[in-house]
């Protein structure tokens, strides 16, 4: 099985951005809870991804198409407006799973409207960086079942 995990927009910044929302833990930690897991979970390859553009992040979507056998994504701030996201996963047509760092059903209004929960399995929001664990968790009994 072939994993590839996408983060959009600042998540390279966490650790830094807003602590008291996003917790103390830094990108280089989600990438370790990530592939932790994904041994644990006997992943034969994961990947991780990030970008600040839009472009980048539908390009990697569309680059996994016969390459990954699912997809976890945080698109961070593209997760409000980004139909192109959206677009893009119902393209590849490849299992998704949405996570979010953040709650972000507790969070302003317009944090709350996810243009690419109808392309995705589920949405994880609201753990930290654990909540990848769990959306790979769930993304790997979705490909096994």
């Amino acid at each position: 099985m072939k994993l590839l995990v996408i983060n959009g927009p600042n998540i390279n910044m966490l650790g830094i951005r807003e602590p008291d929302i996003y917790g103390n833990e830094t990108y280089e930690q989600l990438v370790e809870v990530c592939h932790e897991t994904a041994e644990r979970l006997g992943v034969e390859t994961l990947d991780c991804f990030q970008s600040n553009h839009e472009g980048a992040l539908v390009d990697a979507i569309q680059m996994s198409y016969g390459v990954y056998d699912g997809i976890v994504i945080n698109p961070a701030a593209y997760t409000h407006t980004s139909i192109a996201l959206l677009d893009a996963i119902t393209a590849v047509g490849i299992p998704t799973i949405e996570v979010h760092v953040s709650a972000i059903e507790e969070r302003e209004a317009f944090r709350q409207r996810s243009y690419i929960r109808d392309a995705c399995i589920t949405t994880v929001s609201g753990e930290g960086i654990q909540g990848y664990a769990r959306a790979l968790e769930l993304l790997v009994d979705a490909l096994t079942d």
